[in-house]
């Protein structure tokens, strides 16, 4: 099991203050293994490549914290598209919005339109939603949109819940009752400590607390993490919780540690793979590598290879 580094912590953190200086070309030439694309076939390519290979997908039309209505309008078209697309390929995909995207800063109402017709598109096709989880300024409006529409009827639809977050065991308990579908994740988005857990082994101990907690609920867990020490961890509590490969799934991020995914696929668990695709990759690759110093870590070692460490989980 790999160890984290102070020296390879502060290597990241350079990695990410020089990444603005960095000419667009080079990014996107490094980003094109972490995106599908700028198009929806790329998406669909990617996808299929992934199915082929035995993993699931979660697509993502990238673009969040839009400036306007229309913009807003325009990421709703392409999410129905991309169900259509994922029936008529007949893909293993679902799809995954950030309510940002769909107009969240705007307007409660205007997100709550646009999340409302992905949900029914995706309703229409058998397929799911998952509502991604954004910044702690999100978290209640977020949550509130997912009950509206559980409250509807609507059981194709998903959360996202962040660990690092002080509020997150609650979260799962008041959340319980709807047997929902949670995405478990740590988290990137960086908090004050008064809201949430800053330091690194208090992240990774309340993510396997709130999996436990979610496991004893009896909800549906997608487990997405590429630390391998909670990969163990999470594999332990599968086992004492009795959980079948059908009632839950680990989820990774396209191109990032993916033999991590082979290995877990070979297990015979199920691995869902986020799989992110559009015009807004240069604002995409910047925010996540600046979000996440570790995956611009990742993402240095596997384009310079040879001439840095490799990384850690």
């Amino acid at each position: 099991m790999y160890v984290d580094s102070p020296d390879l912590a502060l290597l990241d953190r350079a990695i990410v203050r020089v990444l603005p200086a960095v000419p667009k070309p080079v990014v996107r030439r490094i980003s094109s293994r972490y995106i599908a694309g700028t198009a929806l076939a790329d998406a669909c390519r990617v996808v299929s490549e992934l199915n082929a290979a035995g993993k699931a997908a979660t697509v993502d039309v990238l673009g969040e914290e839009i400036a306007n209505a229309g913009e807003a309008a325009r990421i709703t078209k392409a999410y129905v598209d991309a169900l259509e697309a994922i029936e008529r390929n007949g893909l293993d995909a679902n799809v995954s919005v950030k309510l940002t995207g769909l107009g969240l800063d705007l307007d409660l109402d205007l997100a709550r339109r646009n999340l409302t017709e992905i949900v029914e598109a995706a309703a229409a096709r058998g397929n799911f939603v998952r509502i991604d989880m954004e910044d702690s300024t999100t978290v209640d409006d977020t949550l509130a949109l997912y009950r509206e529409l559980r409250a509807a009827g609507r059981d194709n639809v998903g959360v996202v819940l962040q660990a690092r977050l002080h509020r997150t065991i609650d979260d799962v308990r008041a959340l319980a009752e709807l047997g929902p579908s949670v995405r478990l994740c740590k988290g990137i988005y960086l908090e004050p400590s008064s809201i949430a857990h800053t330091d690194y082994e208090e992240i990774r101990a309340a993510f396997v607390r709130a999996l436990d907690e979610l496991l004893r609920s009896g909800a549906y867990v997608g487990i997405a993490t590429h630390d391998t020490f909670l990969l163990e961890h999470a594999k332990r509590l599968l086992r004492e919780h009795d959980r079948t490969p059908d009632r839950y799934e680990f989820q990774m991020l396209l191109g990032v540690r993916p033999e991590l995914g082979d290995a877990l696929v070979r297990e015979g668990h199920r691995l869902r793979i986020y799989v992110p695709f559009g015009t807004h990759w240069y604002e995409y690759s910047l925010r996540r590598l600046q979000e996440n110093p570790k995956i611009a870590g990742y993402v240095a070692a596997d384009t310079l290879g040879r001439f840095l460490p490799r990384r850690p989980s």
